[in-house]
């Protein structure tokens, strides 16, 4: 299989950090894999199907989400691959795939913000779903998971930006060279 690298004009910077969100997504998933697996990660009150089916469920999603952050640096970002129904070889529209990145960020954000609050105000919404660190260890292990997804809006913001800038660079580029 060839060697995918991003395209012409992606600053070094974005395409290191496009390729760092899914790598700082995967430890909460595996984190999340273990526990469904029953591994002593933390105490878990009552593991029933829907709570495993959840964990499973939210560690390939946000996995996947993590993963469309390359299409900002690839040319998948720009042209809409072949094999897709309906879309496949027509441009993606620079507008609403940058929204769409910005408008997760923001999302990301919002949760990491809220999240935080809820640590630091002790509200105890680790009871409310069930879940239970136990010792020193599994706090850690928790940490050393969960605390890596605090980068994941900010690099995801500056990608979807550079992403932006790139395209409206380019459009104008072009703009300019059709009307010489």
């Amino acid at each position: 299989m060839p060697k995918m690298k991003s395209l012409p004009g992606v600053p070094r910077w974005a395409d290191l950090a496009a390729h760092a969100v899914p790598l700082i997504v995967l430890p909460s998933g595996i984190w999340r894999i273990a526990l469904t697996l029953g591994l002593p990660v933390a105490r878990v009150d009552d593991p029933g199907l829907a709570q495993n089916t959840f964990q499973i469920v939210l560690t390939v999603v946000a996995e996947l989400l993590a993963f469309l952050t390359l299409g900002l640096v690839r040319s998948w970002g720009e042209v809409f691959p072949r094999r897709l129904p309906f879309l496949g070889g027509r441009p993606v529209p620079a507008r609403g795939a940058s929204a769409a990145a910005l408008g997760g960020a923001f999302g990301l954000f919002a949760l990491t913000g809220w999240f935080t609050y809820v640590a630091v105000a002790g509200i105890g919404a680790a009871d409310a779903v069930g879940t239970h660190t136990e010792g020193a260890v599994q706090q850690a292990l928790f940490l050393v998971c969960y605390l890596p997804l605090a980068a994941w809006a900010p690099l995801l913001a500056a990608v979807a930006i550079a992403y932006r800038r790139r395209r409206a660079t380019a459009r104008s580029t072009a703009l300019t060279s059709s009307c010489v």
